[in-house]
């Protein structure tokens, strides 16, 4: 049997220091029993595991040539081609990849990016393949971000030059938008939501002028209630780029989970969102596993006084930068200060940098030993495997999505539509995916979190992420070492 075939050989290269995770056995198991049965399988990992599942995921691929379809990144291509391939090698487990556009012609892992998985699936080529989705957890982000259509001012000149019968009506509808547009921006770098009457004009234009070239037709094939429309304004060249994106990308893509076993691997600690949206494109786990680690089950000191202001005052940027310096003093490891508002961020930063000088960095990945990093919490979640385990985080925004984002807009006026509780089927599940990984690092360096958002103890939802903290001590007063 596949499993204990795995399970032997890989106890054997384990035994030679290959790895010191502790769930590569069982990881190996569960991997080979899903490869053998062919299911929908959800392994749910501690967060961010540096992607110690690399042995565990391999060894029952190296024993039985599959036909499975592994999704990458580019980055975990580069890891498992240079690192992870070649280390198998050496201990004389060959592992079978093939890459390219087209399937392989026997048995042969294929080797997919995102864009690549899109492409097979719309032109039928993934057939009954088994999906091998580690981080399933951004699926749905790659997924949009492939399928994204983006227009500047050279597609226009290009539709007038293969339409020159619509260069009249099209010049006056381009130079109408921009009116409005540049008109509209509330600032330099805004982005503005394009309403559907701008892509219906467009639409009603194009529709009795024959065929279009790339990308308007795939614009043109897009129903405007299932994607988001904004502009991207460049001041310094009056131009603009016309941007879409799905709203739910794996609702588009039907039937690529549902029609065909699934391997997947999520690492952000919290799966809740992640199974409500494989619910809702059909394709719920059929076997769930979870794989804890020991040191993040340690309590994880909170410092979150009662009595805070809540953004929306006045006062917070002060009671922010107040609360930060009294945290940042005296510390002599990394301090990671996380906020989503660029604008309060750089004031913050430029403020704490007037005060403690240069170990202060924006977004900086070389920090000093005893540095302080603002950034968004996207920038950490993708960036912290490259810095040293932080002595404290504090949180000085949670991760709520702004309505200002195009895509985060239209996603709640379609929920407002179908008359569903927007915040809480929404932005709350979202921003209580983030906070687990985030403050992983945290626990295994034993250090302290802050939350200085008020809306934690302020409203009701606040319990919610409380319980993706635990387990927590408090920490009633900020003491010195």
């Amino acid at each position: 049997m596949l499993e204990a075939q795995a399970h032997t050989h890989l106890k054997s290269l384990l035994r030679q220091g290959e790895s010191n995770w502790p769930h590569h056995l069982t990881l190996s198991r569960l991997v080979g029993r899903s490869l053998r049965r062919g299911d929908r399988t959800l392994l749910r990992l501690a967060p961010n595991q540096r992607e110690r599942w690399w042995l565990g995921l391999l060894m029952p691929l190296c024993l039985q040539p599959s036909s499975a379809v592994l999704v990458l990144t580019p980055q975990q291509r580069q890891r498992l081609l240079q690192v992870e391939r070649p280390r198998l090698a050496k201990q004389g487990f060959r592992l079978a990849c093939w890459e390219g556009n087209t399937p392989p012609p026997q048995d042969q892992l294929w080797l997919l990016d995102h864009a690549g998985l899109i492409q097979a699936h719309r032109q039928g080529l993934l057939g009954e393949r088994q999906l091998l989705l580690p981080g399933i957890d951004q699926l749905s982000e790659q997924l949009r971000r492939c399928m994204a259509i983006r227009l500047d001012a050279s597609h226009w000149q290009q539709l007038r030059l293969a339409l020159p019968q619509a260069e009249k009506p099209l010049l006056e509808l381009h130079e109408r938008l921009s009116r409005q547009l540049f008109r509209e921006a509330p600032r330099v770098d805004a982005c503005i939501r394009l309403d559907n009457s701008a892509c219906q004009s467009l639409r009603d234009l194009l529709g009795v002028m024959g065929p279009c070239p790339s990308p308007w037709s795939e614009l043109l094939a897009c129903d405007p209630r299932e994607w988001a429309n904004w502009a991207e304004l460049d001041h310094t060249m009056l131009q603009w780029s016309w941007c879409l994106e799905p709203l739910e990308p794996l609702q588009q893509l039907q039937g690529l989970l549902s029609q065909r076993p699934a391997l997947m691997l999520s690492d952000s600690g919290d799966s809740a969102r992640l199974e409500q949206e494989l619910l809702e494109a059909n394709a719920p786990p059929t076997v769930t596993a979870v794989l804890r680690e020991a040191e993040l089950e340690e309590p994880l000191p909170l410092f979150a006084p009662r009595r805070q202001p809540t953004p929306n005052t006045e006062i917070y940027a002060q009671h922010l930068l107040e609360q930060s310096r009294r945290l940042i003093l005296g510390r002599t490891g990394l301090t990671v200060l996380l906020l989503d508002d660029p604008s309060l961020r750089r004031s913050l930063t430029a403020s704490l940098a007037a005060e403690f000088g240069t170990r202060v960095q924006d977004e900086c990945t070389a920090p000093e030993v005893n540095g302080v990093v603002s950034g968004s919490w996207s920038w950490w979640l993708q960036h912290l495997d490259q810095l040293p385990e932080p002595e404290q985080i504090i949180i000085g925004l949670l991760p709520l999505a702004s309505l200002s984002n195009p895509i985060t807009a239209a996603r709640v006026e379609r929920l407002k539509h179908d008359g569903a509780d927007w915040f809480r089927s929404l932005l709350l599940p979202e921003a209580l995916r983030q906070i687990p990984a985030a403050v992983a690092p945290l626990r295994r360096s034993g250090g302290r979190l802050a939350v200085l958002d008020g809306r934690l103890r302020g409203r009701s939802w606040g319990d919610q992420v409380l319980q993706r903290l635990e387990p927590w001590r408090p920490l009633q007063r900020l003491l010195p070492d």
